[in-house]
C-alpha cells in the first residue's frame, strides 16, 4: 500500500517540480577502463576452469586478477546472483549501490564493478555482453540489474510467512561458508548486495515499485568480466529461474548455470597492474 498525501499542493507545485535534475555523480573525471586492451586481450583466451551451479544452489570460484570470467546460460533462462570479494580480504566486496550511482540501474559492456568502502576500486569490468542488444523495453525494463539486494528468507518469511532455504540469500552464505570453513551465520554476514546476472528488471511507472519479468537469456549468451584484482565470486542460481513470475520457493523451473575463466596468453601490456585502493587519506576531518 503507497502513502496518500495528507497536504494540500502549495501554488508554486508546478514550479518546484519543473526543476531539472541534475546527476548526483558525474563521471566526466572518472577513469575509463582501457577497452583496446580488454579486446585484443580476450581474442587470446585459454580455459583455465569450469563450475557448474545447479539450479536452487551457489557455487564460489576463483578469478585472478588479469583473467577473464564467464558467467553463461547452457540449458534454460536462468538468473543468476553474483556477489564478488577481494580474494585475500571478503571485508571488501562488490558495492552495488556505488555501482548504479556510478553506472546506473543496470550494467553492461564497458561499466565497471565497484568496492565499498574504503577501498573503492575497481573490482572487475565487463567486457562482453550477450545481451546488450536488450536495451530498454516498453516498460522501463533493462538486464543485468544492481537495483535488487537477493531474494533471501527473511523477506519470505514477512511475507509469506514460513522457512525456505534456498533463496540466494542462503545459497551464497552456503557457499561462502564452505569456502571459508567457516560458520554459515559467519559467512552470511560477508554476504552482499548482488549482479542480478540476466535478470530483467525496472520500475512501475505508475508506483515506481522494483519490478521483474522473463528474462530474454536463452542457453549460449553470457555475459564477460575481466578482473581487476584477485576474486573470489559466489553464483546463486535464483529459486526465481527467469524470474518471470515468483521465487523464494520451488514453483519456478530453474536451470544449472556455468561459470568458466579464462587466461589471456597474450594482449596484456606487459607492465599491466591490479587496480590499486582508493587514495583517500581516511583521516575525515580528523588532524588536518
Amino acid at each position: 500500500m503507497k502513502y496518500k498525501p495528507e497536504n494540500s499542493e502549495p501554488a508554486d507545485a508546478a514550479t518546484r517540480r519543473a526543476v531539472r535534475p541534475v546527476i548526483c555523480y558525474p563521471t566526466d573525471n572518472l577513469p575509463l577502463p582501457n577497452v583496446d586492451i580488454y579486446a585484443e586481450a580476450r581474442h587470446h583466451l585459454k580455459q583455465v576452469d569450469e563450475i557448474i551451479v545447479e539450479p536452487r544452489d551457489a557455487e564460489t570460484f576463483h578469478v585472478p586478477a588479469g583473467h577473464f570470467c564467464r558467467i553463461v546460460s547452457v540449458e534454460g533462462p536462468q538468473v543468476g546472483d553474483l556477489n564478488l570479494w577481494n580474494a585475500a580480504d571478503i571485508n571488501e566486496r562488490f558495492f552495488s549501490g556505488k555501482t548504479r550511482a556510478l553506472n546506473g540501474t543496470h550494467v553492461s559492456t564497458g561499466n565497471r564493478l565497484w568496492s565499498n568502502l574504503p577501498y573503492m576500486r575497481p573490482m572487475a569490468t565487463i567486457t562482453h555482453d550477450t545481451l546488450d542488444w536488450y536495451g530498454w523495453d516498453e516498460y522501463g525494463g533493462g538486464v543485468h540489474d544492481v537495483i535488487g539486494t537477493r531474494c533471501d528468507p527473511y523477506t519470505n518469511r514477512l511475507l509469506n510467512g514460513g522457512e525456505y532455504h534456498y533463496c540466494c540469500h542462503s545459497n551464497l552464505s552456503r557457499a561462502l561458508a564452505t569456502e571459508k570453513q567457516i560458520a554459515v551465520t559467519d559467512a552470511e554476514a560477508h554476504v552482499h548486495d548482488v549482479l542480478n546476472v540476466f535478470m530483467c528488471t525496472g520500475f512501475t511507472q505508475d508506483t515506481h515499485q522494483y519490478f521483474m519479468k522473463a528474462s530474454p537469456v536463452r542457453p549460449g549468451d553470457f555475459l564477460e568480466i575481466f578482473a581487476e584484482i584477485d576474486l573470489l565470486g559466489g553464483l546463486s542460481t535464483c529459486p526465481g529461474g527467469d524470474c518471470s513470475t515468483i521465487h523464494s520457493s520451488d514453483t519456478a523451473k530453474c536451470y544449472p548455470l556455468k561459470v568458466e575463466v579464462y587466461r589471456p596468453t597474450q594482449g596484456l601490456p606487459v607492465d599491466w597492474q591490479p587496480a590499486a585502493k582508493n587514495p583517500y587519506s581516511r583521516n575525515h576531518g580528523f588532524d588536518e
